[in-house]
């Protein structure tokens, strides 16, 4: 079945740049500009000043705020934005009357607020300071509707999460909000090769949501997950498969964790077997394939990866090249449509999705390929793909659809494994509406989406 995202979220970046002259000589203009998040003001020529000294006059120039950006520059209350600047010429750096280094900072504002980037350069003192200001906007759309008062988002720390199979994350999101899974792509670049790698997985195909409520060949319809406490002991597991990629256990795996696929009869069942387990009060996400329980509690697997879900180092143990639960090396469980978020209306990370074809590559944040096949053409794991700003989201589709939608907007979407092309995982709940879903999200074809411009590809 479909599904889809929606996020809230008007972009206002206003970047207005100021240089002054000092000492006795006059001041240039200096330009202003208007962008939107992920995109980058327009560079500024340092004007130049004098400043007395004892022998007469010194010329210094004025720094330069190459950009200023807020991503993303709307939010939800409770949500995080990212503060990222380019900077040259200066010698201190204030934001908001406050120093700072480096070039970028998180911020969580209770409300709408002005930031502005004040850059000094010592040679001029004060005649010479550069700003410019973002604006993030703050809305509290979204917040306390559907279950679990989900507007009020909260990254990286999973201990207010509900135990038990399916629970509800009460506004959780997995790793920080300047994660990848996390980011605004709205404004980045498409890339250059985007037709041919949308042809190649279908521009007539439409989205097909791999959840839903009720069975399909008598499983739920879905990836299913557990989240369990700390108290839940951990149990060997033994990898059949992919041991030298996977981080060795134990693994707190409940004995009656669900299995993607586990039929509801009771009956053998095939197919990839995963099983996701989120440690709330330790934030951290285990992550099992081709899962088999065994005797006395321990559990056979492919292989097996341990997330740190409170972290960008997403996973401590792990190796570049290495694969996952996943093929691309990728969490599975970040990437899931759920719907208790799609029922609050916003939903604020990236999907998980399957395409028939890969290549032999990845980009990041994927770590592993799984393909023999070197067209380029063709994706490689970890390709992000949004739905173009140009579609509109028909006003009659159900809330659930428009958010997911919105979200693939908003994020987009990862190639997460070779699969049914435009697949897209979720988790299994009652609640889902199939009629709504399948023809809502089916109507969205492959030519409705553009890939977001690939840095880093991996070629092996």
């Amino acid at each position: 079945m479909p599904k889809r995202i929606q996020q809230l979220s008007v972009i206002t970046l206003i970047l207005s740049l100021a240089a002054c002259g000092g000492g006795g000589s006059g001041s240039a203009p200096v330009s202003s500009s208007t962008g939107s998040t992920g995109s980058t003001g327009t560079n500024t020529t340092g004007t130049t000043g004098t400043t007395g000294t004892s022998g007469g006059t010194t010329t210094a120039s004025a720094p330069v705020i190459n950009s200023f950006i807020a991503t993303p520059a709307s939010i939800s209350t409770g949500q995080a934005s990212q503060l990222s600047w380019n900077v040259s010429g200066a010698t201190s750096l204030t934001l908001n009357g406050n120093a700072v280094t480096g070039n970028s900072v998180g911020v969580n504002p209770a409300a709408s607020t002005t930031y502005t980037l004040v850059a000094a350069n010592s040679a001029c003192v004060t005649a010479c300071n550069t700003s410019a200001s973002v604006t993030i906007n703050v809305s509290n759309m979204g917040a306390g509707a559907g279950t679990g008062n989900s507007g009020n988002a909260i990254y990286g720390d999973l201990r207010k999460a509900d135990l038990g199979a399916g629970a509800n994350l009460n506004g959780a999101l997995p790793f920080p909000a300047t994660n990848a899974w996390n980011t605004d792509i709205s404004g980045a670049q498409v890339d250059p090769a985007s037709d041919a790698l949308i042809a190649s997985i279908g521009m007539t195909t439409g989205l097909h949501p791999d959840f839903g409520s009720g069975l399909y060949d008598g499983a739920p319809i879905g990836i299913p997950y557990i989240v369990v406490a700390a108290s839940q002991p951990k149990v060997s597991v033994q990898f059949t498969d992919y041991g030298d990629e996977s981080e060795p256990g134990p693994y707190p795996i409940p004995a009656n964790a669900p299995i993607e696929g586990q039929q509801a009869n009771g009956s053998t069942f095939g197919g990839d077997r995963h099983v996701l387990v989120i440690d709330r009060d330790a934030s951290r996400l285990y992550e099992v394939g081709n899962a088999y329980p065994q005797a006395g509690g321990s559990w056979k697997v492919s292989g097996g990866a341990i997330f740190d879900l409170a972290s960008n180092n997403v996973r401590p143990g792990g190796k570049p090249g290495w694969t996952s639960a996943d093929a691309a090396g990728l969490p599975i469980f970040p990437g899931l449509v759920r719907y208790e978020e799609a029922a609050s209306g916003v939903i604020r990370h990236a999907f998980r999705f399957t395409v028939s074809r890969t290549r032999r590559a990845y980009v990041p944040p994927a770590t592993h390929y799984a393909s023999s096949n070197t067209s380029n053409t063709l994706p490689p794991m970890g390709m992000r793909v949004r739905l173009k700003a140009s579609y509109q989201i028909p006003a009659n589709f159900s809330n659930e659809s428009k958010a997911i939608l919105q979200a693939m907007k908003t994020y987009g979407m990862l190639v997460a494994d070779n699969g049914s092309n435009w697949y897209v995982s979720g988790a299994p709940d009652a609640r889902w509406n199939n009629d709504k879903l399948l023809p809502e999200l089916g109507s969205v074809k492959g030519s409705s989406f553009e890939v977001v411009k690939m840095d880093g590809l991996v070629l092996p």
